[in-house]
């Protein structure tokens, strides 16, 4: 009989352990399946909306290459996002002036050179950066960098190109670290011995053999960061001056294409044309960085392969 009981207690245990591992894998499937759909609904939600003015009398040439963005006039509304485009490649272009020699050196250093406890230190103090919100850092661009410009440069305003491009850089520098990083660390050690072993110093261990070998990595970094420059609202809503303008200089404010559909979406009504042209710009915003994700993670999945 006791045998027979420890028998059918071992059996009781193994249907358990069974369900709970079937149960974690349904979990951890419907997880992975549910991001999937919250995109895809995400997607076809804006495209529902902004469908109306792609079948109306919709110009995508005068969408694409008219600076003139006024959807409130009440003769002849235009919407074209010329100027908008020109504003957001513009901060992010120099956003990313500032953040690639950042984070490329904090990479490096943290990767290469930085040890132990510094090292795990240096990478939290990364993360914290990273979970700043937008908000605070265009609250510093507001604050303290537009009266910064101001002195220095001897403009009249300080939300600009440059300010924007700044706050945008500081913000988009901890992930394209904390990807370099990682790009850096998958470079064999048998790469830097080898040099080592011809006579290379440390610094050409790194310039010459760990960056090449890693380029594929730093470069999807820099391509998320671009994403990431894209994708912000905030920030440069509060950093830029929101004007519509096509920038002659860093000192030039501009409008972003984010920031034009947090500011105007509020006070449009629902359904009408303006209201759906900012979903229009909403489905360009989209495709736009689905591609650079899209083109980043074929470049790191390149660089694994190989």
């Amino acid at each position: 009989m006791t045998t027979q009981s420890n028998q059918l207690a071992s059996f009781d245990q193994r249907d358990k352990e069974w369900y709970i591992d079937k149960a974690i894998q349904i979990i951890v499937f419907m997880s992975g399946i549910s991001a999937i759909l919250f995109v895809v609904g995400i997607f076809a939600f804006v495209t529902m909306e902004g469908f109306g003015f792609l079948l109306k009398d919709f110009s995508i040439s005068e969408f694409l290459l008219s600076p003139w963005w006024e959807p409130t006039d009440e003769d002849e509304p235009t919407y074209g996002i010329l100027a908008l485009v020109a504003g957001t490649a513009s901060v992010t272009g120099l956003a990313m002036l500032v953040a690639v020699p950042f984070s490329l050196g904090a990479a490096i250093y943290i990767g290469e050179f930085a040890s132990g406890k510094k090292r795990e230190y240096l990478k939290i103090l990364i993360e914290l950066l990273a979970a700043i919100p937008s908000v605070v850092w265009g609250f510093i661009g507001l604050t303290i960098m537009n009266p910064l410009i101001i002195a220095v440069f001897d403009v009249p305003v300080g939300l600009n190109v440059l300010n924007a491009g700044i706050i945008l850089g500081l913000m988009a520098a901890p992930i394209m670290t904390s990807i370099a990083e990682d790009a850096l660390k998958a470079v064999p050690d048998r790469y830097r011995e080898a040099a080592e072993a011809l006579g290379a110093t440390r610094w050409q261990v790194i310039y010459k053999t760990v960056l090449p070998a890693a380029k594929n990595g730093l470069l999807g970094a820099v391509l998320l960061g671009v994403g990431r420059g894209f994708g912000e609202t905030m920030a440069v809503l509060m950093a830029t001056g929101h004007a519509i303008n096509i920038p002659g200089s860093v000192f030039d404010p501009v409008r972003a294409l984010t920031a034009t559909i947090a500011a105007e979406l509020g006070e449009t009504a629902v359904g009408s044309t303006h209201y759906e042209a900012l979903f229009t710009i909403g489905i360009f915003l989209f495709l736009i960085t689905f591609i650079i994700n899209l083109t980043a993670d074929l470049i790191v999945r390149g660089i694994r392969k190989q």
